[in-house]
């Protein structure tokens, strides 16, 4: 590997490497199942945190949850005093720090060689809507949510232009590929495991007279055995059901782009273009607590050296952040959150066992009713058998304290919330950098698009 690429690779392996002490020294704070205690279980180490979190109004809440910036600042001078009274030094400011921020990019290296230029990760404000008319615009972006259609728009603006065939890994309806296929004039191959998905999407391909072409697969029963050798893509046409691919449909000559693919399903795609050689790649990650293992697996050399142990509960961490809920919903999952709470103190004296006791998803519809039926849904579903335990007014209140507790332990947690996913992001970067790529890590769009707003692009380096 030049020079050049290693002062690049370098300064995301410090990154990862910082992120990395921090989250190993604060795990007690933020590796905690709120729903399983009954008190602070940091506070004897974290007096004055404990005496900060309990000072905040339930009010409150909700506001310093939604910005980093003003979680940090409310709490982090009493975390300070907790580590100087321990005798520790943690660096804090990595707590409102984002990789683009703390990345010295090497101009040579990103635009020249590895292809990638910092400014594609830059507000694109004079772009047009991915290169769009007006009318077009219209039936494009029709049937798909505001904030959908811009998170799409916004991704294509920040690709670069390769003059590349395309392949858009999880597709759906396949919304993001045809919108490059349109503005860019690419070849789009869109890899959609759902026959009733790839067929609408098909559907408008054809009559849009769009060079987008669906296969219909599982992503994860691809095999890879001659991946490498790959350079064609067999296609359905006209799909009907999921197909086995006994090839590795990305292939050397190939941008392969993923916007919000969850879990190991764009960590599938990360390790199929490794193996092709796949020569760019457009990632932004999602759901990293989707895996089928019990435990994150990580990707890159350093990761794997890391002490931690994520389990799929504590990789939801990153997700927890409620900058698009609305009021209404806000109060609706504060609500659903006390019930789950006083029923879950309920089943506990009912059933004499000390533990939590997980219920299923609800519709919203059921939080329009009362608590009691509330109670008895949860009962029949979960087998309990509440007998003379049916003061439910009275659980209700125990969960409405024991919600301002969990709140106020997630509140702590949620400090720690961007720096575990920007670990989990340059771990992703990092294994691209080890397989040969160029890598280059932002932000596609506004935090208040999405939170899920990182962008990593990559290009294979020439030899």
């Amino acid at each position: 590997m030049n020079q050049d690429n290693l002062q690049q690779q370098l300064t995301y392996s410090q990154q990862f490497s910082e992120l990395n002490q921090l989250l190993e020294q604060s795990a007690a704070l933020w590796q905690v199942r709120a729903f399983e205690v009954n008190a602070l279980p940091w506070a004897q180490d974290f007096p004055q945190l404990a005496e900060a979190v309990w000072a905040l109004a339930d009010d409150e809440l909700d506001g310093l949850d939604a910005e980093q910036s003003l979680l940090v600042k409310a709490l982090s001078p009493a975390l300070n005093h907790d580590l100087r009274a321990l005798g520790q030094d943690w660096d804090l400011s990595l707590l409102t720090a984002s990789i683009a921020e703390r990345t010295v990019f090497n101009d040579k290296t990103v635009t020249d060689k590895a292809g990638v230029a910092e400014q594609l990760l830059m507000d694109n404000t004079a772009a047009q809507q991915g290169g769009l008319s007006f009318d077009d615009e219209a039936h494009f972006s029709a049937h798909i949510k505001g904030r959908k259609w811009q998170q799409i728009t916004a991704f294509v603006q920040h690709l670069p232009q390769l003059n590349l065939p395309v392949l858009e890994w999880c597709a759906g309806k396949g919304h993001l590929g045809r919108l490059i296929a349109k503005a860019r004039g690419a070849e789009v191959v869109s890899l959609e495991w759902q026959a009733p998905l790839c067929e609408a999407g098909q559907a408008f391909a054809d009559k849009w007279q769009l060079s987008q072409t669906f296969i219909c697969a599982d992503a994860f029963a691809i095999g890879a055995e001659h991946a490498a050798t790959n350079t064609s893509i067999t296609t359905v046409e006209h799909p009907s059901a999921a197909n086995p691919l006994t090839t590795n449909p990305l292939t050397a000559r190939q941008q392969a782009v993923a916007l919000h693919a969850c879990g190991d399903l764009h960590v599938r795609l990360l390790t199929l273009a490794a193996e092709a050689g796949t020569q760019a790649l457009a990632i932004s990650p999602c759901c990293y607590h989707l895996i089928h293992a019990s435990h994150y697996q990580p990707l890159s050399n350093l990761a794997q050296q890391s002490s931690l142990k994520l389990s799929r509960h504590d990789l939801q961490l990153p997700l927890q952040q409620s900058v698009i809920a609305n009021p209404k919903q806000q109060a609706l999952r504060h609500q659903e959150i006390a019930w789950r709470l006083g029923f879950d103190a309920l089943q506990r004296q009912c059933r004499q066992i000390d533990e939590y006791l997980p219920l299923p998803s609800l519709k919203q519809s059921q939080l329009s009713g009362s608590f009691t039926n509330f109670c008895l849904w949860a009962a029949e579903t979960k087998a309990v058998n509440l007998a003379k335990n049916k003061g439910f007014e009275a659980w209700l209140e125990i969960g409405r304290q024991r919600q301002q507790l969990t709140r106020r332990i997630d509140l702590v947690a949620h400090l720690f919330r961007s720096v575990l996913e920007q670990w989990l992001i340059l771990d992703r970067a990092c294994f691209l950098q080890e397989q040969g790529y160029g890598v280059c890590v932002g932000e596609f769009c506004a935090n208040s698009v999405t939170p899920r707003n990182s962008l990593i692009l990559a290009q294979k380096m020439s030899v």
